[in-house]
C-alpha cells in the first residue's frame, strides 16, 4: 500500500474531503451561536420584565447629569424612592408633561418640607440646605418667565415625592402648580446605569 493510500487518498482527495466538511462545521458553529444568543435574549427579557426596564432620556431637564437620547437601565421591582435618587415618572404623572415619561431627581420624600429660595439659589429640606454639585447652573427666579412655577415651600404628603430637574432653568417639575408633589405610584424606577452611548456608559454617580 502506498503512503498516499495510507493517508486515505491523494492530496487532492483529502482537500476535497475538507471542503465537504467545512459547511457542516460552519453550520454547527452557527447553531451554537444562535443558541447562546437566544438564551441571552431570554435572560435579558426576564431581567428587564421582572427586575427593571430600559428607558430613553427625552429632553434636557437633567443636563448635565443625563443627556437627551441616552439609554438608561432602571431598578423597578421593590424600589422605594429616596432623597437624591434619579427617578423616572410615567407619562400619566401630570397633563403638564404632555404624555411623556420624564426623568427627574427626588429632592424630598413623604413628610419632608421643601423650601426654595431663588434669591439665594438654594433648596432646603427640613431646614438643611442641600449640597447640589450636579445642577447645571444657579436657579433663576421663574416668575420672570413662567407664572405657573409657583411652589416655593411645601410639606410632601406621605406616599409622594418632590422632584426637580438638574437643569433647574429648563425643567417642568414639582415647582410647577400643574405637577406638584408626585404620588410614588407614578414612579417607574430609579435610574442606575447609562447603557448608551458607550462613551457615557456606567453607573450613575448619584
Amino acid at each position: 500500500m502506498s503512503d498516499e493510500r495510507a493517508r486515505g487518498g491523494t492530496p487532492e482527495q483529502a482537500e476535497e474531503e475538507l471542503r465537504r466538511q467545512e459547511p457542516s462545521g460552519l453550520k454547527q458553529n452557527l447553531f451554537y451561536w444562535l443558541q447562546a444568543l437566544v438564551v441571552a435574549l431570554v435572560a435579558l427579557t426576564v431581567v428587564f420584565t421582572f427586575f427593571g426596564r430600559i428607558v430613553v432620556v427625552v429632553g434636557h431637564s437633567m443636563d448635565p447629569t443625563l443627556n437627551n437620547g441616552e439609554l438608561l437601565i432602571l431598578r423597578s421591582i421593590g424600589y422605594e424612592p429616596e432623597q437624591g435618587d434619579i427617578v423616572v415618572l410615567n407619562k400619566y404623572t401630570s397633563p403638564a408633561l404632555k404624555g411623556e415619561a420624564i426623568v427627574k431627581r427626588c429632592i424630598a420624600t413623604g413628610g419632608q418640607t421643601v423650601s426654595i429660595d431663588y434669591a439665594a439659589g438654594t433648596v432646603t429640606v427640613d431646614g438643611q440646605v442641600l449640597d447640589e454639585p450636579y445642577i447645571k447652573e444657579a436657579m433663576r427666579d421663574p416668575s420672570l418667565v413662567n407664572s405657573n412655577m409657583t411652589i416655593t415651600e411645601v410639606t410632601v404628603p406621605e406616599g409622594s415625592i418632590f422632584v426637580m430637574g438638574d437643569n433647574r432653568n429648563n425643567s417642568t417639575d414639582s415647582r410647577h402648580a400643574q405637577v406638584g408633589t408626585v404620588d410614588e405610584r407614578y414612579v417607574l424606577g430609579k435610574a442606575v446605569l447609562v447603557l448608551f452611548p458607550l462613551d457615557r456608559a456606567g453607573l450613575l454617580p448619584w
